[in-house]
């Protein structure tokens, strides 16, 4: 077993929380005993392998050059998976992080020139200086080994007003080198809505932090620079398209209500004055017109029954032709890999796979050979793997 001071001594601080975060009761390990298992699908037969388990509420994967995988754990650790499943030590260097409910260790993704400058991006939820809020953070730093080298926050969401909901988040790169940050509200409606500030809304940057000078607000007077779109609730999904290039995204709606965008420059997605979901309590969400506004974009596409959209992948169809081009999206509340067919932006139709295993799909990759890699949110996660079957 890890001992419980493992992460702390390798550079790693959890505030928020009561205590530090504690390794899971067994350390993650390749699972050499899971036969791979078939599933009938609509387009084709797939075989669904577990090659990791007990990882604790793994986030984020991003896959290296050489084949290995870099994973986050969202109680604080950063994790190196070799192509046998062998998991590494936590590795050290990564910014303190407030680690409390939904909050913690989030996205992992390589700089486009990772080959030249061994640049990784993480975002987290970052405490404010009195540990009690926080806020979704990106740093980047050189992975050498086993540690994160120069490691500098490049991106801060302000002002700080997560207790440990709705942070968010994913990291796309675009071709022309921006960084777009996808966030959450913090459960603060009244701040989405007001350019000052960060909530609720899909930013782009430089890699290195600047703001581009043609970013919709960059000069309007009392607006942050950073602000690409506004309107959103709670992003936990976003991808390039393949063709047209653009970023797209998913969010959660609160009961009902999740959204697929393609957020253009300066739009409003609406939240919390128009939705297709209701409050938890089944009543209208406060402040609310209804679905519509003047001013306000529409979904690209709606969920009215709530799957907790997270990653999301365009898929290649190299290993898997029949899904070519088609989206790939995890499902949190209704366990299920989404997969839905297009035609041009349109979606035209959907189908839930895996649905039989429950588990609660985080994130969704592809390998180099087009095999479909997924983690499964739990407090003994695992990392899967999807191919034809043989």
């Amino acid at each position: 077993m890890l001992p419980a001071v493992l992460a702390l001594a390798l550079g790693l601080t959890a505030c928020g929380a009561p205590d530090a975060p504690t390794p899971p009761s067994e350390p993650p390990k390749a699972a050499r005993d899971a036969a791979p298992v078939a599933e009938a699908t609509e387009k084709t037969r797939i075989e669904v392998s577990e090659l990791v388990t007990g990882l604790e509420h793994p986030w984020g994967l991003a896959i290296l050059p050489d084949g290995d995988m870099l994973v986050t754990e969202r109680p604080g650790r950063l994790r190196r998976i070799a192509a046998d499943g062998t998991v590494s030590a936590p590795i050290g260097g990564l910014p303190k992080i407030y680690v409390d409910g939904q909050a913690g260790l989030l996205d992992v993704v390589l700089s486009p020139t990772f080959a030249e400058d061994k640049l990784v991006y993480v975002s987290f939820a970052e405490p404010n200086l009195r540990g009690n809020k926080c806020g979704t953070a990106v740093a980047r730093g050189r992975l050498e080994g086993d540690q994160l080298r120069d490691v500098e926050v490049v991106y801060r969401q302000e002002p700080k007003l997560s207790s440990g909901t709705h942070v968010g988040s994913r990291l796309v790169f675009d071709d022309q080198g921006h960084l777009f940050v996808t966030q959450g509200d913090n459960r603060v409606d009244s701040a989405v809505q007001s350019l000052d500030t960060l909530q609720g809304k899909l930013v782009r940057i430089w890699p290195d932090g600047r703001i581009p000078e043609d970013n919709p607000f960059a000069k309007r007077e009392g607006a942050r620079p950073e602000i690409w779109s506004l309107g959103h609730r709670n992003m936990q999904g976003a991808a390039l398209h393949p063709v047209t290039r653009k970023v797209w995204t998913s969010e959660h709606g609160p009961m009902g209500g999740d959204e697929l965008n393609i957020p253009e420059a300066g739009g409003n997605y609406g939240w919390p004055v128009i939705t297709h979901g209701v409050d938890y309590s089944g009543e209208p969400i406060k402040g609310s017109t209804g679905r519509e506004a003047p001013g306000m974009a529409q979904p690209h596409h709606v969920w009215e029954v709530s799957p907790g959209l997270s990653g999301m992948l365009f898929y290649s169809g190299k290993a898997i032709p029949e899904w070519k081009g088609n989206l790939l999206l995890g499902s949190l509340a209704k366990t299920a890999l989404i997969r839905l067919e297009l035609d041009g932006d349109r979606v035209v139709h959907e189908e839930r796979l895996l649905a039989a295993r429950q588990d609660r799909i985080r994130d969704v990759r592809e390998g180099p050979d087009g095999a479909i890699y997924l983690l499964v949110d739990a407090e003994q996660g695992k990392l899967l793997r999807i191919r034809p079957a043989r």
